[in-house]
């Protein structure tokens, strides 16, 4: 046999298997979720773990992701990104698989679950609360958090959790959700405004009390910004 190490022959090196593992995040009941599957099938049947699935011979990573978010949520066109490769070669019992993992942002009103033949269940659960992990699951849910957190720091994707049109109080309220603390709410206004990335709209309407103001997101901003 050819002993790869001597060898330029591509075709001498065994094939890994590789995946794509999805960190799917939502905000319901005022607290940050994260959406995993219970396994129905070995290895780890019964227990539970980031969606995922093998990439297909014709398709890209993301193409790969994009698959996997549909079939789970139902989901589409929504806040995605790769996040880290994940290769340890003991992390699957099956064989040689690595992970590209990746995480999205969706609206939990527009979700509709789907389990499959493999997964016998599909539930969001608080990230503070979630269940024994299978894999390295626990590393690439951990991992996505601080990326989650890093993101919502330097960038606007915070935005894409809220309605085109917001309060700065539903601002002040996703942030306070994501870090689990409390922000000075003059101190949170104050810095928000003074990025000059927000239009105002109106005056809320409908509302017992004072009414707020309602903000959008400019269409032009910088992808890396300090918001926090």
């Amino acid at each position: 046999m050819v002993n790869p190490e001597k060898s330029h022959d591509w075709k001498a090196y065994e094939k890994p298997a590789v995946t794509v593992d999805m960190v799917i995040f939502a905000i319901q009941n005022n607290e940050l979720k994260v959406l995993l599957v219970k396994r129905a099938v070995e290895p780890a049947k019964g227990s539970w773990n980031l969606p995922g699935g093998f990439v297909r011979i014709e398709e890209s990573l993301e193409e790969a992701a994009k698959r996997v978010l549909h079939d789970k949520t139902g989901v589409e066109n929504i806040y995605l990104e790769q996040l880290y490769t994940f290769g340890d070669p003991k992390r699957d019992s099956r064989g040689r698989v690595i992970t590209v993992s990746y995480f999205a942002l969706v609206n939990f009103d527009d979700v509709s679950l789907k389990s499959s033949a493999d997964v016998s269940a599909v539930e969001f659960f608080p990230v503070k609360k979630v269940p024994p992990l299978a894999f390295d699951h626990l590393q690439i849910l951990t991992y996505a958090l601080k990326r989650l957190k890093w993101k919502f720091e330097y960038t606007p994707v915070a935005f894409s959790l809220l309605n085109k049109k917001f309060t700065l109080s539903e601002l002040q309220n996703l942030y306070e959700i994501v870090f689990d603390k409390v922000f000075d709410k003059r101190n949170f206004v104050k810095k928000i405004l003074s990025l000059d990335i927000l239009k105002t709209e109106e005056v809320k309407k409908d509302v017992s009390h004072r009414p707020p103001m309602l903000y959008s997101l400019k269409k032009q901003i910088p992808e890396i910004i300090e918001i926090i």
